[in-house]
């Protein structure tokens, strides 16, 4: 059963960096909440963290765990710097892969993986005073896939989430662990038929919605790069940008990796010749949740040092006009206006983005 699963050993050892977090890892034992799947409750919480801190659900890779993902990304180590929390769920299927199929996981407050993660958002947000306005997830193949799950069943708790190398909300959906259609890219929807799909995972709601960012390799054969494609048209027609990105960078932030975005809520990253094993980009993550205020090119087992090279659509700006608090207020290929209203300033959350705070 397992067999097409064993293809999702997303990021192998020799691919990610030691995690050098000064704390460990812990597990939340009490009662946190409904938890109908037996989703195991992991955290860490460095020693410096804030009184009011931010929070990121980072979710593993089919055949990992909590532990695997903590010691095999930065996430932890860069908590130590910026005092976040970190909760790691580890999946309770023999596989480790997430349940991202069922209609339960899939409906708000339905059951399944996805409502417990929920509530382990809730309890932190009700015990440890995690700023609600502050949570993100984050996630790798079938922590991606739980990514776009989230972001459509609850877009009430995130405010903005990273996917590397998923599928599409509801893509996966069906009576078995696996979908060999989707996962070979074989199903292709409208951008509206895909951004209803994303809508029904939780009717009625008319909040606002996560922005999200996408991460995809152009060579991956697991979960196959037209996802990728599917995906975009999905996000565009939620969030209401067009197709067509406003701005494209290139070498971003790697060499061969291009960066198109699509509104200051939605980016998506295409790592040219790069397999499903795509390195994950924390420090990159951090600056799109805006827990950092510009991106770096850190990242597990990845050089550093890349020149990037853009095309934006315009750079004129609208300099009679102001914008409200959170607006966008810069980056690269904003042509609208740069000012904020009083009392609100506008600060650079990275190249191409700026936002009124």
């Amino acid at each position: 059963m397992f067999s097409s699963f064993s293809k999702l050993i997303v990021l192998a050892i020799s691919a990610l960096g030691a995690n050098a977090a000064a704390g460990t890892l812990q597990q939340q034992t009490d009662n946190w909440g409904s938890n109908p799947t037996n989703v195991s409750f992991y955290y860490y919480k460095p020693t410096n963290v804030g009184a009011s801190p931010a929070l990121i659900v980072a979710m593993h890779y089919c055949t990992g765990t909590a532990q695997a993902y903590f010691s095999g990304t930065q996430y932890a180590t860069l908590a130590d710097e910026h005092g976040y929390i970190v909760i790691y769920p580890s999946a309770p299927d023999s596989g480790g892969c997430w349940d991202v199929h069922t209609n339960a996981t899939l409906t708000h407050n339905g059951g399944g993986d996805s409502l417990a993660i929920a509530n382990m958002v809730r309890y932190a947000i009700g015990n440890w005073n995690v700023d609600s306005s502050r949570v993100f997830m984050t996630g790798t193949s079938s922590g991606a896939m739980m990514t776009n799950v989230l972001a459509g069943a609850y877009p009430d708790l995130f405010k903005a989430g990273a996917a590397f190398a998923g599928v599409p909300y509801g893509c996966f959906a069906g009576d078995g662990l696996w979908n060999s259609q989707c996962a070979e890219g074989e199903i292709t929807k409208t951008p509206q038929e895909w951004g209803d799909l994303a809508r029904s995972g939780y009717p009625g709601y008319t909040g606002a919605r996560p922005k999200l960012q996408l991460w995809h390799g152009t060579a991956d054969t697991t979960l196959y790069y037209n996802n990728f494609n599917e995906a975009i048209k999905q996000w565009t027609n939620v969030l209401g940008y067009t197709q067509t990105p406003v701005a494209t960078v290139e070498n971003s932030p790697l060499s061969g990796w291009t960066r198109y975005t699509y509104g200051p809520s939605f980016q998506a990253i295409s790592a040219e010749g790069v397999d499903h094993n795509i390195p994950v980009q924390e420090n990159d993550v951090l600056a799109w949740f805006g827990i950092t205020s510009a991106t770096t090119t850190a990242t597990t087992s990845i050089p550093s040092t890349i020149t990037a090279s853009v095309t934006a659509t315009s750079t004129t700006t609208n300099a009679g006009a102001t914008q409200a608090q959170w607006g966008q207020c810069g980056g690269i290929g904003w042509t609208g206006a740069t000012a904020c209203q009083s009392p609100y300033t506008c600060k650079s959350i990275n190249d191409y983005y700026s936002q009124c705070l």
